[in-house]
């Protein structure tokens, strides 16, 4: 109600300006809606009458945008030696394949990747061999075109993603190598314990997040190693936040950075939002996507005692690590 009384907005828009998960703010528009508190037409939301007596009541006051609109919010701007790595990111992502539903495939913005980048170097953890499991976003190109890391290994399920990379890593001389390897099978031993850092975003089930980080933290040679990954709101509740904390501190680790909102999404013609009519949240609404609401926090994760992954071995998956009844993001 905060953000309405500043004037009607964009359902989506609505959407990045609160923290519940989509089911639970479909939930709560519903609600108000029946109360009669707000309206909503042409995918608009406006408060009504009653919603602003009820606002003021509460001492409600919409005060404009406080986050930075130069850096995205994200506290973060593009260095001059990182925007030349933009350029020669963004020339080969263009590139890029494009991203396929059946591997719930999406990636950040280009400005988002980099200054990804730009928060590993912050935390001194770019000059370091980096493991990425999964890799939409290009981020191993991204950090090898800094000369920076003393190595970048990929994995990924889709061959095309992986062809790519290797391509792109021969044709610029860059120091990744990328292989084909499904998270389901036991990982290889020659991979781990062999890096300082691992990179992932993963699906946001609980069963997908204990695999896929397990899988990055297989990786890590020991204490003071660390990991990042992204985790939205959006399909992970705050019971669910809690279960990732508890396998965080279960591995071994610390949470020493979350940067709220710090990976956005876009609306690219490449990008999972081609998909939108069978995401859920669109299906509820019924009404086309009109802003860049989907966004993640960057997690960044520390080993205090020796990494131990909850999954070792193979593990067989079924929808239920990639859907659940929070995925309301993800093609159905």
């Amino acid at each position: 109600m905060q953000r309405l009384l500043g004037g009607e907005v964009s359902v989506y828009e609505l959407i990045d300006w609160q923290d519940a998960s989509l089911k639970e703010f479909f939930n709560i528009l519903n609600s108000l809606k029946k109360d009669g508190l707000l309206k909503m037409e042409n995918g608009r939301i406006s408060l009504t009458e009653k919603g602003r007596d009820r606002a003021v009541k509460e001492r409600l006051k919409y005060v404009g945008r406080l986050r930075c609109e130069n850096c995205e919010g994200t506290g973060f701007e593009i260095s001059k030696f990182f925007s030349e790595i933009l350029k020669k990111y963004k020339e080969i992502a263009a590139r890029r394949p494009e991203a396929i539903e059946m591997y719930d495939q999406g990636f950040i913005s280009l400005e988002g990747v980099i200054r990804r980048v730009q928060f590993i170097y912050e935390r001194g953890d770019l000059n370091s061999r980096i493991f990425v499991v999964g890799d939409d976003d290009l981020l191993s190109i991204a950090s090898a075109l800094t000369e920076m890391p003393e190595k970048v290994a990929v994995v990924d399920i889709d061959e095309r993603l992986i062809n790519f990379i290797n391509r792109i890593a021969e044709e610029y001389s860059l120091n990744v190598e990328a292989f084909v390897y499904d998270v389901q099978q036991a990982f290889p031993d020659d991979l781990r314990r062999k890096f300082d850092v691992f990179v992932t975003d993963p699906v946001e089930t609980v069963p997908g997040l204990k695999l896929f980080l397990s899988r990055g933290v297989s990786t890590l040679k020991g204490v003071g190693c660390s990991g990042y990954f992204g985790i939205t709101t959006l399909e992970a509740s705050r019971k669910k936040w809690y279960e990732i904390q508890r396998m965080i501190h279960e591995m071994g680790f610390v949470i020493t950075d979350i940067i709220r909102k710090f990976n956005v999404y876009p609306e690219d013609e490449k990008n999972f939002f081609r998909f939108q009519d069978k995401l859920p949240i669109v299906k509820q609404l019924n009404v086309r996507i009109d802003y860049n609401w989907y966004k993640s926090s960057l997690f960044r994760i520390e080993a205090v005692k020796d990494p131990k992954p909850i999954v070792e071995g193979e593990m067989v998956i079924d929808e239920k690590v990639y859907k659940d009844d929070e995925s309301w993001a993800t093609p159905y």
